[in-house]
């Protein structure tokens, strides 16, 4: 982990890594769209770029519910522990016991921040303490279908372990029958990236209820987990709720599942890069689930309310570990 020996020769590799993290999780989201269009329309390799497309639209459009492209060379790239180390971020996993190497779960994080960059780290890679504290269970990232639609950043994502945030996606990884799986969903989604600034606990699960009826249909387990500094590593520029732009990345939001922000990071790199800040992914305790093929509105809601109680409780018995002014700290739940 970074510590105030790292060299500064590491340090400079360590702001690297992250800014290509930003880059391929942002940037590219941005300028690769624009580069296809350009090269299809502007250039004599228009058939390779076509080519390309229809092969992964038509013949590998289910890699990303399957999850069969997965490499754990990629996994394990040094890339992702100089970027471990910039923050640094580790994993903690309270002490309830050991997962069930038979069953699959679902682990269910908070918050979302500007780029869910220790949920990415920790689940999509093989450098932080959760391949050691997990080691029966392979891990899965769930995150928007947008993704695997870009050319060439689709193939990092699906080397990764990632999948689609889909229900298709989910209930294809929770549903093998010889267990040993973990998908991880970032629940409150982007909408959550809004209230990433420094000191704020405000999340989104109120009206979450979707990846409950998974949980209960598959009979997977809910796993709660909190990241304690997510949101102190990006503050953003802030719009009037009413205000024309607000209304054109609301809609931006629904229709693509990104959100428009001007993230605030370090002042030396543009805002671009984040900020150096510890970052601690905590493990919770799972809650049973019993699975129900046909479950009712009210065992949804009761479990919906039973994970919302857990999640609290997580927060609340570890806040003092890893804030600052946590007496005053408490999550905001809308």
């Amino acid at each position: 982990m970074a510590s105030s020996k790292d060299s500064i020769f590491e340090r400079v590799l360590q702001t690297l890594a992250v800014a290509a993290m930003v880059t391929t999780q942002v940037i590219f989201f941005l300028f690769i769209p624009a580069l296809s269009y350009y090269m299809i329309f502007s250039t004599k390799y228009w058939w390779i770029c076509v080519l390309y497309i229809t092969w992964y639209l038509i013949f590998d459009k289910d890699a990303s519910v399957t999850g069969s492209r997965r490499s754990e060379w990629v996994r394990s790239w040094s890339w992702w522990a100089y970027a471990r180390d910039y923050y640094p971020l580790k994993v903690v996993k309270l002490p309830w016991g050991e997962l069930d190497p038979k069953r699959n779960y679902l682990f269910c994080v908070y918050p979302h921040g500007l780029l869910a960059a220790s949920t990415y780290l920790s689940v999509a890679t093989n450098v932080t303490e959760f391949t050691k504290l997990f080691p029966h269970h392979k891990s899965y990232m769930h995150t928007i279908s947008a993704f695997y639609k870009l050319p060439v950043v689709r193939e990092l994502g699906l080397r990764v372990g990632g999948l689609d945030a889909s229900k298709k996606a989910l209930e294809y990884n929770l549903s093998k029958k010889d267990g040993g799986n973990i998908s991880t969903l970032v629940v409150g989604g982007a909408q959550e990236a809004y209230y990433c600034n420094p000191g704020i606990h405000k999340i989104v699960l109120k009206k979450r209820k979707g990846f409950i009826k998974i949980a209960l249909t598959q009979g997977s387990p809910l796993v709660p987990v909190y990241t304690f500094g997510e949101n102190e590593i990006f503050s953003q520029l802030e719009f009037d709720e009413n205000s024309i732009f607000q209304k054109f990345r609301e809609l931006v939001r629904k229709k693509l599942g990104f959100c428009l922000i001007y993230p605030l990071g370090r002042k030396d790199l543009l805002g671009l890069v984040p900020k150096r800040k510890p970052m601690t992914f905590v493990v919770g305790e799972p809650i049973d689930v019993e699975k129900t093929e046909n479950p009712t509105q009210e065992q949804i809601d009761n479990l919906h309310q039973l994970f919302e109680k857990k999640l609290v409780e997580l927060f609340e018995s570890q806040k003092k570990h890893y804030l600052k002014e946590y007496e005053n700290a408490h999550l905001e739940i809308i």
